[in-house]
């Protein structure tokens, strides 16, 4: 069964949002992000192994080649051709998509289903501080969402592998921001980036201890059966001691999300680097995995970048290490108070 795409207008994080549309193009403009690119697709299907060397020399791949699920990639004709993305972008609909399959059973990144990869992007030869990353995505009619899978994103940093998989950032190695769907599904950001001044009791913010940090998981849902656009802006927090980096998130060109407190980095080795092609069904288990043979599709990916971080206002970051040492210190005093008590009682 279709199932149609809809934005939830509820409040989150503090910010409510009206449901009038902005293509990425505007957003881009509004932050300055003067740079742009977009991916070359080609203008006839390709087979499995000619859509490999299509991406590899065309996508500015990291290392040069595709990490995981190079198998499951083939570009072929648009399956919903008549079923166009809602908002105010035109899509380009006339050349064919990138389907990516997902086989009964698979779940994790390396484990036989959907595909990832690190599209690394830097024209200008500068720095980049702020990347905008807009695509289309469509399910296949009867997708099973399970309990969930990832979406495409951006991440940055020196180290090109971590950050994903329960491999934590530590404000110096990495970040990424990928999408997730979810059962039914909802959609959220999903982050990994370093959890300082009490970000996982903020308001839409879903912490797990081992993996990634969700936000504003259901603020909109996606549709099976259809073309959906996302629209993804970062900006990297700056100076590198306070938490005002920006996350914003446009579903179907209208404002569904957005954190102006998010601690990217400790260090200016951080920029962002590109687009983190990333998806599979999980989830670390085989609870995740779908029964069946099913695919997703994807067109029109566009990065927009700028090398000026974010100018919001933050608040200066307490690190892990001084809640450390306040613990420490806190332990005996605790302590000794409880024998003056007990002394005098």
């Amino acid at each position: 069964m279709v199932q149609p795409a809809f934005l939830l207008p509820v409040l989150f994080a503090g910010h409510a949002f009206s449901q009038s549309t902005t293509p990425a193009a505007s957003v881009a403009s509004q932050y300055s992000l003067s740079t742009s690119t977009t991916l070359p697709f080609p203008q006839a299907t390709l087979k499995n192994s000619s859509t490999q060397s299509f991406i590899t020399s065309n996508w500015g791949l990291s290392k040069g080649r595709i990490q995981n699920g190079a198998s499951n990639l083939e570009f072929v004709n648009d399956p919903f051709p008549n079923a166009p993305a809602p908002g105010s972008t035109t899509s380009n609909s006339s050349a064919p998509v990138l389907q990516v399959q997902y086989p009964a059973g698979s779940f994790q990144d390396n484990n036989a289903g959907g595909a990832q990869f690190y599209a690394m992007w830097n024209s200008s030869g500068s720095a980049f501080q702020s990347m905008l990353v807009t695509y289309e995505v469509a399910f296949d009619a009867d997708f099973d969402w399970v309990k969930g899978g990832k979406l495409p994103g951006l991440r940055g940093g020196p180290d090109p592998n971590n950050c994903s998989g329960g491999n934590q950032a530590n404000g110096t190695n990495c970040f990424s921001s990928r999408l997730m769907w979810r059962p039914d599904g909802d959609g959220e950001v999903y982050a990994y980036v370093p959890r300082v001044n009490g970000i996982c009791g903020d308001t839409g913010v879903l912490c797990n201890d081992q993996f990634g940090i969700s936000l504003n998981r259901g603020s909109f849902v996606f549709a099976s059966g259809q073309w959906n656009r996302v629209t993804m802006l970062v900006r990297l927090n700056n100076p590198t001691n306070i938490a005002n980096g920006q996350v914003t998130f446009y579903f179907n060109d209208a404002q569904a999300l957005e954190h102006d407190n998010i601690y990217f980095r400790s260090a200016d080795v951080i920029t962002v680097g590109g687009l983190y092609f990333s998806t599979f069904f999980g989830g670390d288990d085989p609870t995740w995995a779908p029964t069946n043979l099913t695919h997703t599709y994807f067109r029109n990916f566009q990065l927009f970048a700028g090398t000026s971080p974010s100018d919001l206002q933050g608040s200066k970051v307490k690190s892990a290490a001084q809640g450390r040492v306040q613990m420490f210190m806190a332990g005996p005093i605790v302590i000794a108070f409880s024998v003056l008590l007990g002394l005098f009682i």
